[in-house]
C-alpha cells in the first residue's frame, strides 16, 4: 500500500479456513493490495480505482458470501505494517527480519527486508514455498532471473546462496523502490534491477528463473520463461493452487520443461521443473 492514500476496507464473513484461503489466491488478482484473516473473517484492502468490484462481488455470489466495505480514513498504510511486522522463518534454512528485530544465530541464511505493504516479505504461503525451494538449488557460480522480485526477498536470499548475477524484474515502481532499499540493507552487489515484465531480460538465458506471480501471468509467459532458461537450468513457480497445478504442469511440459517436483502448503502450490528432456516428478508436502 502506498501511505497516505484513501482506501477500502471489504469485510468478508467466512469461518471455512481453506475457503478464506481459495479468496485470498483471487482477491491479490482483483486489485487487492492486503489481506487480513482472523476470527472467521476474511479482510481486503485496496484503493476503490484498482479493485475489479464487479468481479469480486460475483467471486463472493458464487460461494454464498458477501462483504461489507467501507472507507478508511487516510493514514500512513507502511508505518502501520512496519509497526505489525513479524519475523518469518523457514526451518533453519532462512530468517527474514525487519531491521528493527535483533540478528539471531541458528539459521543458514538472515534476510533484513524493510516491510511495506508489497509481495514477498515471506509471510505468504508461496514465498515460504520457493524458499523451500531453494533450500534444494545448487546455486553457487550460477546465474538467477527473479521474474515477479517484489521486495527482492527471493534475489537476495539467491545471491547469499552465492549466485553471481542475479537479474531482478519487477513492474511496480512502489516495489522497485523498496526492492532497492533490500538490496543496499544487505549489501548486495550482485543484483541488478530491471523495471518492467519478462521481455526486459533481452533475450539473456540464466541458470535459475524464479517465478512467484499468479496463474494468468505464468502461463501468459510460458513460453517467454522457457527462452530465458538455459538448457538443463530450472525454474521455479508459485502463486499458484493446488487445483492450477495439473494446467500449469501441462503449460510448462508443453514449451520444454519437465516436472521435476510439487510442493502443497494449505492451498497454495510450487512447482520446480527442469529444461531437459528428462521427466521426473515427486510429490512432497510441506509440514
Amino acid at each position: 500500500m502506498t501511505p497516505s492514500q484513501q482506501y477500502q476496507e471489504w469485510t468478508i464473513a467466512c469461518t471455512d479456513p481453506s475457503l478464506r484461503e481459495l479468496l485470498s489466491a483471487y482477491l491479490w488478482e482483483l486489485g487487492f493490495e492486503g489481506l487480513e484473516e482472523g476470527d472467521g473473517l476474511l479482510k481486503a484492502y485496496g484503493l476503490p480505482e484498482q479493485i475489479q468490484t464487479e468481479a469480486v462481488e460475483e467471486l463472493l455470489a458464487d460461494h454464498g458470501l458477501d462483504a461489507s466495505v467501507q472507507d478508511l480514513p487516510s493514514q500512513n498504510w507502511n508505518a502501520q505494517w512496519e509497526a505489525s511486522f513479524e519475523p518469518v522463518t523457514v526451518g533453519s534454512f532462512c530468517r527474514i527480519r525487519a531491521a528493527f528485530h535483533s540478528p539471531e544465530t541458528g539459521y543458514e541464511y538472515e534476510l533484513c527486508i524493510t516491510p511495506k505493504m508489497s509481495f514477498g516479505t515471506g509471510h505468504h504461503a508461496t514465498t515460504r514455498m520457493m524458499i523451500r525451494a531453494m533450500q534444494e538449488l545448487s546455486v553457487p557460480e550460477k546465474t538467477v532471473l527473479d521474474f515477479g522480485s517484489g521486495t527482492g526477498v527471493l534475489a537476495i536470499l539467491a545471491e547469499k546462496m552465492g549466485a553471481t548475477r542475479i537479474l531482478a524484474i519487477e513492474n511496480d515502481p512502489g516495489a522497485v523502490e523498496n526492492m532497492l532499499e533490500n538490496n543496499g540493507a544487505n549489501a548486495c552487489t550482485h543484483i541488478e534491477v530491471r523495471t518492467g515484465s519478462l521481455e526486459q531480460t533481452q533475450n539473456e538465458t540464466f541458470d535459475v528463473l524464479l517465478a512467484n506471480i499468479n496463474r494468468n501471468i505464468l502461463i501468459q509467459y510460458a513460453s517467454g520463461m522457457a527462452a530465458a532458461t538455459r538448457a538443463g537450468g530450472v525454474l521455479i513457480i508459485s502463486g499458484i493452487l493446488n487445483e492450477d497445478v495439473p494446467m500449469m504442469q501441462t503449460a510448462m511440459e508443453e514449451v520444454g520443461f519437465r516436472t521435476e517436483a510439487i510442493w502443497n502448503e494449505g492451498n497454495w502450490a510450487c512447482m520446480r521443473f527442469k529444461k531437459d528432456n528428462i521427466y521426473l516428478k515427486f510429490d512432497t508436502a510441506i509440514s
